[in-house]
């Protein structure tokens, strides 16, 4: 069995099955990877992908079990790179950050553009995505780090820590019949179409939460992932818009409405994966994109046994409000 198979059935299966575009990715030959996983299956006596002809069409059951242990040792192996590249150049290498694209955009260009100055020759690479990408992206190992507010949670390969609290405001025209109500209302903003967040996307669940314990029935006429689309839209007169309040641009033709008081708040939060080896600049873009993360905290979170040890650790942490 040799670690080059391994890597080989691995991309293969976050591939889609597809041996041509794993080749493309690895710059190596379609047959020698076909050679190389038939000799590996004829090793282990067993199949890892069930094939039609000279298509592979799905993961067999022995192998998933194969690749679930594959991806550990791969993990492990990039884990002693990770090592040996920190004593040899601690100033040296590449982070890779999975998020949405409102914190891609408003939260983190000031952390990055710090990060950058002071590691020139760290190559950073962001992904977005929904959150259940994101986090998938962090617990493969495609990411280091996943920055979101909805789906972390289930994931429980991954270490999640708070970053901020934040809430929403509601976007309307200029002279729009919500300025002028003394008082917002969730009853008042439901009388309005809304355009908002996608299910799933940027705290909206708490958004769903707040209206279903109302009993009302907003009537959300469209939805999208980006806050930039979603203002687009309000300026189309298609309704109100609903979006985080780091959304808000200054100079933004439209008004916003706090609706703070109207939704329970959302925590952002960054993950890794359990057991990979955190780089002394890892640890650093932690405490610039959140300095109440030190070090020591970050570790106690990396060594806890649980998901509700973790949450004991932040328990009585007062998280700055973005």
């Amino acid at each position: 069995m040799k670690l080059q198979q391994l890597r080989y059935i691995w991309e293969v299966a976050h591939h889609d099955l597809n041996v041509s575009a794993t080749a493309q990715s690895l710059y190596t030959s379609q047959p020698g990877i076909s050679k190389q996983i038939r000799l590996l299956e004829d090793e282990l006596g067993v199949e890892i992908f069930a094939r039609s002809g000279k298509h592979l069409t799905r993961v067999t059951p022995a192998g998933e079990a194969i690749l679930k242990t594959a991806g550990e040792i791969l993990r492990k192996v990039e884990n002693i790179k990770q090592v040996a590249q920190e004593f040899s150049n601690d100033k040296k290498g590449s982070l890779s950050i999975a998020t949405t694209h409102t914190q891609a955009r408003y939260a983190l260009p000031t952390v990055i553009k710090a990060f950058i100055a002071r590691y020139p020759d760290v190559s950073l690479h962001m992904h977005q995505g929904t959150p259940m990408q994101i986090s998938e992206m962090a617990a493969d190992g495609t990411a280091d780090f996943a920055i979101a507010t909805e789906a972390l949670e289930l994931f429980s390969d991954l270490v999640m820590m708070p970053v901020y609290r934040w809430n929403r405001c509601i976007l309307v025209p200029k002279d729009h019949p919500l300025c002028h109500v003394s008082k917002l209302s969730l009853e008042e903003v439901a009388k309005h179409p809304i355009v908002t967040y996608v299910f799933g996307f940027t705290g909206r669940s708490k958004l769903d939460e707040a209206f279903l314990e109302k009993g009302l029935s907003p009537k959300v006429v469209f939805t999208a992932a980006d806050a930039d689309v979603i203002k687009t839209y309000v300026r189309l007169g298609l309704g109100i818009g609903i979006v985080a309040d780091m959304a808000v641009d200054e100079g933004d033709d439209l008004v916003a409405l706090d609706a703070s008081e109207l939704f329970e708040p959302s925590i952002t939060k960054i993950g890794f994966r359990k057991g990979i080896f955190l780089r002394g600049f890892m640890y650093e873009f932690i405490q610039q994109f959140a300095p109440h993360l030190t070090r020591e905290l970050v570790d106690q979170a990396a060594h806890a046994a649980s998901r509700a040890e973790v949450d004991e650790i932040f328990a009585g942490l007062e998280l700055p409000v973005y």
